[in-house]
C-alpha cells in the first residue's frame, strides 16, 4: 500500500501520472491508433503503457529512453489457458522485450469454484517465470464477477503466490454490470493486502474525483483508459 505524503489534489501532474498505466488494449485499434495512444501515455509521463502482446515492438520503440515502462497483458482477457500456456506466453514476452510489468488474468471460473490451490499454483508459475527476468506481476481478478469473500480469498492466493500486485478488472467482462475499481472494492483489497502486496485499480476510473480518491486511500497504481488519462490529470487541452 502506498502512503502518500500529501493529498492527491496537491500533487503535480508528474506525480499523478506516475500512478497510471495508460490502457491501449482495444483489439480493433489500427497501428496508427496504437502509436498515437502509446505516444500520448509517454508524453503524459505515465508509469507504463498497458498493451497487447502484438503491440510490443511499437511500445519498445516509443518508450525507449523515456521514463514510461511497458506493461503487457498475458492470457487476456479471460485467463482460461492452461498454466503451462500462460508460462510460455510470459516467458516469450519477458525474454524478448524489456517489460516492467506483466498483467495476468486469474482463472475466475476456478475462483468461483473455490479451487484455491489451483488458483495459487497458476499464479505462482507465472510469477516464477517473470521474476527471473525482473518483471513484476499484476494479477487481475475480475471483481465484478466475484463476491467480496471471493475477492478476499483471491488476494490471499496472490500473496501466497508471490505476485507483486492485485488488480480489479480487465474492462472486457460481459454479462455483468461494470463497476470496476469502486472505492468499496478497493478498500476490501487494501485491507487484505496491507503492505504484503500492491493494489492496482482498473475499470471505470473516468473522473478526476474518483482518481484522486483512490490515491488518497493508498492505492499503488491505476489502469486508465486512453480517453480518461487527460481527464484525471486535468489536462483538458492536452499537454502544452
Amino acid at each position: 500500500m502506498t502512503h502518500p505524503n500529501k493529498k492527491a489534489a496537491d500533487m503535480t501532474v508528474k506525480e499523478l501520472a506516475a500512478y497510471i498505466d495508460q490502457s491501449v488494449l482495444k483489439p480493433e485499434f489500427t497501428e496508427a491508433d496504437i502509436r498515437r495512444y502509446i505516444q500520448e501515455g509517454v508524453d503524459f509521463g505515465c508509469a507504463t503503457v498497458c498493451i497487447n502482446p502484438s503491440s510490443l515492438p511499437i511500445a519498445a520503440e516509443l518508450t525507449e529512453g523515456t521514463s514510461t515502462g511497458i506493461c503487457v497483458v498475458c492470457d487476456f482477457p479471460f485467463g482460461t489457458s492452461t498454466t503451462a500456456s500462460k508460462v510460455l506466453q510470459a516467458q516469450e514476452y519477458c525474454r524478448n522485450w524489456k517489460i516492467q510489468d506483466l498483467d495476468i488474468v486469474a482463472n475466475y471460473g476456478w475462483i468461483r469454484s473455490g479451487k484455491w490451490g489451483d488458483v495459487t499454483e497458476d499464479i505462482a508459475a507465472v510469477v516464477e517465470t517473470c521474476h527471473k527476468f525482473g518483471t513484476e506481476v499484476k494479477v487481475i481478478f475480475e471483481t465484478d464477477a466475484l463476491t467480496v469473500d471471493e475477492v478476499k480469498k483471491s488476494c490471499a492466493c496472490a500473496i501466497e503466490a508471490g505476485a507483486d500486485f492485485v488488480k480489479t478488472s480487465t474492462g472486457f467482462l460481459t454479462g455483468h454490470e461494470a463497476h470496476g475499481a469502486t472505492p468499496e472494492i478497493i478498500k476490501v483489497m487494501l485491507d487484505v493486502c496491507g503492505d504484503k502486496i500492491k493494489v492496482k485499480g482498473s475499470g471505470c476510473i473516468r473522473t478526476r474525483e474518483h482518481f484522486l480518491t483512490l490515491i488518497d486511500m493508498g492505492i499503488d497504481r491505476m489502469g486508465i483508459g486512453y480517453r480518461s488519462t487527460p481527464v484525471v490529470l486535468n489536462l483538458k487541452g492536452g499537454l502544452s
